[in-house]
């Protein structure tokens, strides 16, 4: 009975397939440790989607090398894809290295008797024309199910490496979309976040007819009793369809992440993202006199190659005037490989740091104000754990505030009504709606 021991790096699809190497894995009798115990087998789903994440993946590498060299090492994901051969040149040690669109077979090669001391199933992840089939039994640890619908990306943003590391746009069959949330739906999650690396191209590919609007309306009604929410939308994918299904079922949670990444056009040029300034704001103002409640996040990149202060504040000045309740913020990371790398006006380091420090501030105060214009409304809260910290229960609303409350551990899994009361230390606090609690406890 081999242990295996799984670290993921990296994005919503990466902990999907992770999840699915660790059902994999248990069908086939071996049992999964934590990645800091004794393993026999040690997965890394590395990420390289920044410098900082392909170092933490270097790292990682390092330590288990360095930590357990009797262990059979298997490292897949966007740095593996990216950069094999530096991850091999870390060590002389045996390792198994899977790019990502092998990575349906990355368990029968972990659990293959006698490998020999290299194993390299890579491959042209550009020629990839289906997606990995990687089904999950089970996500370990996790309230929420991840179900990854789409894979690879088509626009070749001028700073991102993932259309080189995932490879072309490709989704997953409606039967199989349908099959996995039934999965998921039969252990008892109550929320199904809909994923993939661009998911407003979902069904594109395919010959059934599919988009993602129609995709999520089977969804929202095939499982009438999961919360549903999307995890990241394009905004020239923010249409009339998608604002009319959140508007008609109660099950798609009232939340956008729309990616911004700059709100000066010059800087959207270079980019190579295919929309305006003003194209931006007239999507994220929509959706706000549409649905007035719904949580809008974004992502932002700070300085981005050649970034006048103009052009910085062009972002912000945007940002701070447009209806968004929180952003993501990054520094710009060069990424070998990218048109942007070429770029010959890279800017100072400090005056990145200076450039996202002032968004995260912005951010800091958007959030705030999110969290006040809720306080006396009663949210359901998906409850995940107890934070430590300070004893009480931790989950997400419905429009993704993370709110703390008292309750017992019997709560957890479960969704609640809980009345916000006050902000705390920068959180939202709430108590339960007893009266709501009751009356869900007399409908079940």
């Amino acid at each position: 009975m081999k242990r295996i021991a799984i670290a993921t790096l990296g994005c919503k699809v990466n902990q999907f397939e992770s999840a699915a190497f660790a059902s994999s894995f248990e069908a086939r009798g071996c049992v999964l440790v934590p990645f800091r115990a004794e393993a026999d087998i040690y997965v890394i789903n590395s990420c390289a989607v920044t410098a900082k994440a392909g170092q933490q993946s270097r790292q990682l590498i390092r330590r288990v090398l360095h930590e357990h060299p009797a262990a059979r090492l298997i490292v897949t994901g966007c740095y593996a894809q990216m950069d094999p051969g530096t991850a091999l040149d870390l060590t002389e040690q045996p390792m198994t290295i899977v790019g990502n669109g092998n990575k349906h077979r990355l368990v029968e090669a972990a659990l293959e008797e006698n490998p020999p001391d290299l194993v390299l199933l890579m491959g042209r992840i550009r020629e990839n024309k289906q997606i990995c089939p990687l089904p999950v039994s089970r996500f370990p640890d996790r309230t929420r199910a991840f179900l990854r619908i789409q894979d690879g990306c088509n626009n070749f943003c001028s700073y991102c490496i993932v259309p080189y590391t995932r490879g072309s746009s490709r989704s997953l069959d409606v039967a199989g979309v349908l099959d996995q949330a039934e999965v998921f739906s039969g252990q008892g999650y109550r929320e199904i976040v809909v994923t993939g690396i661009n998911v407003g191209k979902y069904g594109l590919d395919l010959e059934e007819g599919e988009t993602i609007y129609s995709l999520l309306d089977r969804l929202c009604r095939n499982f009438p009793a999961c919360r549903i929410r999307l995890s990241s939308i394009e905004p020239t994918e923010v249409n009339d369809s998608l604002l009319d299904l959140l508007a008609s079922h109660a099950n798609l949670m009232p939340h956008l992440h729309i990616p911004l990444q700059s709100g000066d056009d010059a800087v959207l040029a270079r980019m190579n993202r295919r929309y305006s300034r003003a194209e931006f704001a007239a999507v994220i103002r929509r959706v706000r006199a549409c649905l007035p409640a719904t949580t809008i996040g974004c992502d932002v990149l700070g300085g981005f190659p050649g970034e006048t202060d103009a052009e910085a504040a062009n972002t912000y000045d945007l940002l701070a005037e447009l209806p968004v309740d929180y952003l993501h913020v990054f520094p710009y990371s060069r990424r070998p490989g990218t048109l942007a790398a070429s770029f010959v006006d890279h800017l100072p380091g400090p005056v990145k740091e200076e450039r996202v420090r002032r968004l995260r501030t912005l951010d800091a105060v958007k959030r705030q104000a999110l969290y006040r214009a809720n306080i006396g409304r009663v949210l359901h809260v998906l409850v995940e754990r107890r934070q430590a910290r300070v004893g009480l229960l931790q989950g997400f609303s419905e429009n993704y505030l993370p709110v703390l409350f008292a309750g017992g551990s019997q709560l957890i899994r479960r969704v609640v009504p809980v009345r916000l009361i006050a902000i705390e230390d920068g959180q939202p606090v709430g108590i339960i709606a007893e009266d709501l609690l009751e009356e869900n406890r007399q409908t079940r």
